[in-house]
């Protein structure tokens, strides 16, 4: 009878929560635009690094 109890009293605290707020996404900052074009800059680097040691027979 004692597992039924904790049930019953356990089902109302589950069903009263709260609705879920969706994260608002965060506006782009100058600092990540900045990395992210040095990151892009790195890999086209990387990319035709890549291409001359490959293309070299």
């Amino acid at each position: 009878m004692k597992p039924i109890l904790a049930v019953a009293l356990t089902l109302p605290s589950t069903a009263i929560a709260e609705a879920f707020d969706r994260p608002i996404p965060q506006p782009q900052t100058d600092t990540a635009e900045l990395w992210f074009f040095v990151g892009s800059i790195a890999l086209i680097l990387a990319l035709v690094a890549v291409q001359m040691l490959v293309s070299r027979r």
